[in-house]
């Protein structure tokens, strides 16, 4: 997309759809106007522009494994997930995160670089970015989550991950682009939200906001605000506050 610009580039003329990954997932850029992106890769199903989209929901049976011993430094481990397979890298880019341990090691998160296929149930090698700090040991628990731009969805009516940002543009299954989390977007629109009224994800119709009411501004993240009428059905301009 034309005048993105990141710390380090500018992005031209762009509409990136793309078989082969161009810049780390998440990496964010931004319009001279204020609007914001984040370089994501669509999961299963092309991404429809205006549709709200959320993050890979998370595999339960991948998070709070027990943990070998792992020495300070190491930059791999074996894992041992459980009876649920995986396709190689699925959590490339994305983190281990040490939930429970004998000492110090709880809260650390890690960032993955990268592992083979996973089988259900059985030990694979899990390589990472950044060295284990806190020794591990068969006391600690950790889980695998995806980097949040990675096998990104159309967002569910009942989501079962973060709010990931919008699509500003058809982007093919598993071929990555920019989808925006700030700023003037259009966006399908569920109900007849008045102009500067808070929208919530849409909880009837997938891809959609909602008004957000008192209980979903508790319960589920504001998304944006109206810059018009929403015209259920339509797709508005929704001032995007996710990022």
């Amino acid at each position: 997309m034309a005048g993105f610009t990141t710390a380090t580039h500018v992005f031209v003329g762009n509409w990136d759809n793309n078989a082969t990954q161009q810049h780390p997932l998440g990496t964010r850029a931004w319009m001279n106007d204020g609007r914001v992106f984040r370089y994501a890769q669509a999961g299963g199903a092309d991404l429809i522009a205006g549709n709200l989209l959320q993050s890979a929901a998370p595999i339960a049976n991948h998070l709070a494994k027990t943990c070998p011993a792992v020495a300070v430094g190491a930059t791999s481990f074996t894992f041992t997930p459980g009876n649920t397979a995986g396709a190689a890298n699925l959590y490339a880019e994305g983190y281990l995160s040490v939930d429970t341990g004998a000492a110090a090691e709880n809260g650390y998160t890690y960032t993955i670089s990268g592992h083979p296929a996973i089988t259900a149930s059985t030990a694979f090698t899990l390589s990472l970015v950044d060295p284990i700090q806190i020794a591990l040991s068969a006391s600690s628990t950790a889980g695998l989550i995806h980097n949040g731009c990675k096998n990104v969805i159309i967002s569910a009516t009942t989501q079962t991950a973060r709010t990931a940002g919008v699509a500003a543009y058809i982007i093919s299954t598993t071929k990555y682009g920019w989808i925006q989390t700030r700023g003037p977007a259009s966006v399908l629109i569920n109900g007849t939200p008045g102009v500067a009224i808070a929208v919530v994800p849409g909880a009837t119709t997938a891809g959609s906001v909602d008004v957000a009411t008192v209980a979903a501004e508790i319960n589920t993240r504001t998304v944006g605000h109206m810059m018009q009428v929403g015209v259920s059905t339509k797709n508005n301009l929704v001032y995007l506050t996710i990022d």
